[in-house]
């Protein structure tokens, strides 16, 4: 069986970029709300009144105000749950923006994702460092009894708990070496990571590269280790995360000792 990974790649990469410039994709989140910021109910920018309960948002409007729920126009008063899917199928519309409701840590939130953002018509492209498959290396996963909840910092400032399964321990690229994925073909390092519904691994990290040629931390995933603890880390495939296309997104910060003291010269850099 061969395999082709410069054009695997080169397909991830491009469907990275189509799926971030897609009409609601992450270039299109213009607002994210916070309803208890507006006791009131009134949202910037958007019709109805939007007050939230235990279990979800109350949306009440009149036809005058313009809103759809699920494809017609809506008066009168709906209960809306945290959206789940694709932010093109929510329930909620005001003409061609999707209004989607979200909720972290009990907090109720309305996001707001327009086609015609500034951000998606200004998009050219994703940087990128050109495949190289010294940059794909063995890594094994060590969980840890029980996850670990950490209290991290947020991209829009605030701190939220982050759930840690393990550890993903590496060996560091070295461009000295022909072939990294020799066994000792550089020194180990390890990433905090979580683990996603499928079994695989997340890591938000940053390196010697951030906030200079990279953006300032960067998301990694891996597939879901086998039996025995074993994946592969490809750097390759670092990607950036959702804030580095929008300000109104969360991105947790990385976890501490998720700073890498290399410089992942591999995988996403910034918008173009």
């Amino acid at each position: 069986m061969t395999t082709d990974a410069p054009g695997d790649w080169k397909r991830w990469h491009e469907q990275r970029v189509e799926a971030v410039s897609a009409p609601y994709g992450p270039l299109a989140l213009t607002a994210t709300h916070w309803i208890e910021d507006y006791p009131e109910g009134r949202l910037p920018d958007i019709p109805g009144v939007w007050m939230a309960e235990e279990d979800g948002v109350v949306l009440t409007a009149a036809e005058a105000d313009g809103l759809t729920v699920d494809g017609r126009p809506f008066a009168g008063r709906a209960a809306l749950a945290a959206h789940t899917g694709p932010e093109a199928g929510a329930r909620v519309a005001l003409g061609g923006k999707r209004l989607v409701v979200l909720v972290r840590e009990g907090v109720w939130g309305v996001r707001v994702y327009d086609p015609e953002s500034a951000a998606r018509r200004a998009f050219r492209g994703i940087e990128a460092a050109p495949y190289d498959p010294r940059w794909s290396v063995p890594g094994r996963f060590t969980p840890y009894d029980g996850t670990r909840t950490v209290r991290l910092g947020n991209a829009d400032g605030r701190e939220r708990g982050f759930g840690l399964a393990g550890e993903l321990t590496f060996p560091a690229p070295d461009l000295a070496s022909p072939d990294l994925r020799e066994p000792g073909a550089g020194q180990e390092r390890t990433l905090k990571v979580a683990r996603q519904g499928n079994g695989a691994l997340w890591a938000v990290f940053a390196d010697a590269t951030s906030g200079d040629t990279s953006f300032r931390f960067r998301f990694l995933f891996a597939q879901a280790p086998d039996a025995e603890g074993r994946t592969t880390v490809d750097f390759n495939r670092a990607q950036l995360p959702p804030c580095a296309f929008a300000d109104h997104f969360l991105c947790p910060l990385p976890a501490p000792g998720n700073t890498l003291d290399v410089a992942i010269e591999a995988g996403e850099r910034h918008l173009t």
